[in-house]
């Protein structure tokens, strides 16, 4: 690992004022469990991390009737076990316990989870996000890329979003609060993810000089949810496929939808296609699947990971299913 400058503010302000205006020379450090292996690998080589953790007021959950605050340095185990989060948020609660390990979770921030960079190998061996030769030839299309996107891989990005917690979050309707040198900023969590076209892109929509604060969920009164990971084992693993669904209920019929898959896309991709599908409509085995193709209509596969897409139809159609049942698939 590389020498790098190591400070600790005390509040966001100072924060902020000691990140730099560019990528690279400067990285925010959490709970530090994926920074600090991007580091040990040589991908990321910082000049200066700014430690956040002694700043108090980005720790810690609320509710009100409102909603849901929730500190960006809140470790993923502890938001977890908050009894407002498993009473009011059930979904998001699983999904938290299916994110990583105990280790990691008692280690891991959820604004680290959310601030990730791509698991892609290519990435992860230094070979660029966008994973490109000496020659300039993108590498991901003709080499191994089984676990690769199969939505929203029409330019140069091929990586998944690697959060399996950021969907059932988009779901419930999350917004994401954000600092900076010109002040606050929110947005829908949906909006933070974007798509990078060159190298000097992120695939956040975060400056060098800003940090994520919070997390605010609206009120979940009456909103039926369920998230459903797909993985090659139930230990632990990274999912071939996440979804999840938020429903509202007319009497046995959808009022309100929102579905959003994971790990098929560079960003955690909602389905307006599977969400008209449902919409007004009984929710049965009979409907979950016409949604569960509508959301999939789309996909482009690369050459080695065509079986992600029927692999997303089977956990999407086992999520609304799971939703509206309470909870059993």
């Amino acid at each position: 690992m590389r020498a790098f400058e190591y400070v600790s503010p005390n509040t966001r302000a100072q924060a902020v004022s000691l990140l730099g205006t560019a990528w690279g020379n400067t990285e925010v450090l959490a709970g530090g469990t994926d920074l600090l292996a991007l580091m040990k690998d040589d991908v990321v080589t910082p000049k200066r991390l700014v430690n956040l953790k002694d700043i108090k007021d980005l720790h810690g959950v609320s509710s009100s009737a409102q909603g849901l605050r929730i500190g960006a340095l809140t470790k993923l185990g502890d938001l977890a076990d908050d009894a407002n989060v498993g009473k009011n948020y059930p979904a998001l609660a699983e999904a938290l316990m299916e994110a990583a390990s105990p280790q990691i979770r008692n280690m891991a921030t959820i604004g680290g989870n959310i601030c990730q960079r791509p698991r892609c190998w290519y990435f992860r061996n230094g070979l660029g996000l966008l994973a490109k030769d000496a020659n300039g030839k993108e590498l991901v299309a003709d080499g191994d890329n089984r676990y690769h996107a199969i939505l929203g891989n029409d330019g140069p990005a091929k990586f998944v979003s690697p959060s399996t917690v950021v969907p059932i979050l988009i779901a419930y309707g999350a917004k994401i609060r954000l600092e900076g040198p010109q002040g606050k900023r929110e947005l829908p969590l949906e909006k933070f993810f974007t798509i990078p076209k060159t190298e000097d892109e992120r695939e956040h929509d975060l400056h060098s000089d800003e940090i994520v604060t919070e997390l605010v969920l609206p009120s979940a009164t009456n909103v039926k949810a369920a998230h459903y990971e797909i993985r090659q084992k139930e230990a632990f693993d990274w999912p071939l496929a996440v979804a999840a669904v938020a429903l509202k209920m007319n009497g046995s019929n959808a009022q309100s939808v929102r579905v959003v898959l994971g790990y098929v896309a560079p960003t955690p991709w909602p389905s307006p296609e599977a969400e008209q599908a449902l919409a007004g409509q009984p929710i049965n085995a009979d409907t979950a699947q016409k949604a569960a193709e509508a959301a999939l209509t789309n996909a482009k596969p690369l050459s080695q990971n065509s079986y992600k897409i029927q692999l997303a139809r089977v956990a999407l159609k086992r999520a609304i299913l799971k939703a509206v049942s309470g909870g059993n698939a």
